[in-house]
């Protein structure tokens, strides 16, 4: 054998240690052994990956190896493993050891040692894993007497084993509110709007909080219907995929990439929270094509769609304008960008299929390795640093008092303020050819 044969090994066997690369090929290998049956084989290459100096890899070898003497009916075999699995520093696979370690207690009686074992996968696995495992947690606590803690077990189980999107429930509120006061509020309404929208020569005097602000005003009751709709479709699967952190940064960073696009080049001030769902629809059409998140066939039913929606919206969008409709499609295009981008750069903190040990094999593929911590980083901060050189080139257009794209669609005034009438976002919601859409209206 040649020295500069491809990364492998032919013999697992082979003296010494294991690189990296050498033991993630084995792994696929025994995996691919595993998936057909070959239970025996697999064993051989697992067990020369268990002891590898990177846990994950020997947490995975272990789960692997378990799970070939539990079929090949090597009960006692397949219970150190897993035993040995939960004693390894922690991994993003440990739940599963503590799961299966938990399932092989029941099965020998130990309902206490099994209750322990599923409260140690429930503090470790991610939040699409919770349900199933609140789910058995409810039924031993029953079987012990717990009766309060099974019901609340049994709830976390029926809502899906995770809290509730805190985040998105808690955006739509605010919005909703605000929203609402605009329409009923008089003129304290219309000074709340001017100090929150999108007023283009304000942010070039440095009032650039609008940047943000503008996602909470909108331009009368279907605009904001329209927006909140779209919102309450596709923020909980992002805040499911991303956590509730990552899930807000990536709100607020399409919302001020979809302002910053707008301000670039558009001259009247805008209102809407559309920059920041097309950012959401973008962060969608790109996480479940990369990361395959796994959150049940509505949200991939919807999933599906969201490319066409997101084609559909823009085209509809030209036409509007085409039709003397104050639309700001440079904001939707400024936030679908900036959700692309995040949603390539930020790693799912949700089950993927990435993240789950389907097969006995359990080590991701060396494919599917996601950007260490330092490079997501890097890649949030270079979007950042594009917003601001974004701002810059927006502030000097403005102080020279033209706009880009010219001043189609502006020209009508707000009573209260005396100022450029607000362009409306489109909705980013489903919709078809006969449905209203929100253009320019009075707030």
């Amino acid at each position: 054998m040649s020295s500069d044969q491809p990364a492998g090994p032919r013999d697992p066997f082979a003296a010494g240690p294991l690189d990296r690369p050498s033991a993630l090929a084995l792994l696929q290998r025994a995996d691919a052994l595993a998936a057909q049956g070959e239970y025996q084989q697999a064993a051989v290459l697992y067990s020369r990956v268990v002891g590898h100096r990177d846990p994950d890899l020997h947490v995975a070898a272990l789960l692997g190896l378990s799970e070939c003497r539990y079929r090949m009916d090597e009960d006692d075999a397949a219970l150190e493993g897993w035993r040995l699995a939960t004693q390894a520093p922690d991994t993003p696979l440990s739940w599963m050891a503590w799961r299966q370690l938990a399932a092989a207690r029941v099965r020998a009686g130990d309902l206490r040692g099994a209750l322990e074992a599923y409260r140690q996968a429930d503090r470790r696995a991610p939040r699409d894993a919770k349900a199933e495992i609140a789910s058995r947690l409810g039924w031993l606590n029953k079987e012990l007497g717990n009766q309060r803690a099974a019901g609340r077990y049994f709830g976390r189980s029926r809502a899906g084993g995770s809290d509730q999107p805190i985040v998105t429930y808690t955006i739509l509120a605010v919005t909703i509110a605000i929203g609402l006061f605009q329409m009923v509020g008089g003129s304290q309404a219309d000074a709340v709007t001017n100090l929150l929208m999108l007023d283009k020569a304000a942010v070039a005097r440095g009032e650039w909080w609008r940047l943000l602000t503008v996602v909470l005003v909108h331009a009368g009751l279907l605009h904001l219907a329209f927006n909140m709709y779209a919102l309450y479709l596709v923020g909980p699967m992002v805040e499911r995929i991303y956590g509730r952190a990552q899930y807000l940064l990536i709100y607020v960073l399409a919302g001020i990439a979809g302002s910053i696009a707008s301000y670039i080049f558009l001259p009247n001030p805008a209102v809407g929270a559309s920059g920041a769902i097309f950012g959401l629809f973008g962060v969608v059409f790109i996480a479940f094509r990369v990361h395959s998140p796994l959150l049940g066939r509505a949200a991939d039913a919807i999933a599906r769609q969201i490319g066409f929606l997101i084609v559909f919206n823009l085209v509809l969008d030209v036409g509007l304008i085409g039709g003397g409709v104050g639309i700001d499609i440079f904001a939707h295009i400024g936030g679908l960008i900036a959700g692309v981008w995040l949603a390539l750069v930020l790693l799912p903190t949700g089950l993927t299929l990435a993240s789950l040990w389907q097969h006995p094999a359990g080590a991701p593929k060396a494919a599917a390795t996601p950007m260490s911590g330092v490079l997501r980083v890097a890649g949030v901060l270079l979007l950042v640093a594009v917003l601001a050189v974004g701002l810059q080139i927006g502030t000097t257009i403005r102080e020279g008092g033209t706009g880009v794209a010219g001043t189609a669609g502006s020209g009508r005034h707000v009573a209260a303020s005396q100022v450029n009438r607000p362009m409306a976002g489109t909705s980013a919601a489903p919709v078809s050819p006969t449905q209203p859409r929100a253009g320019r209206s009075d707030l």
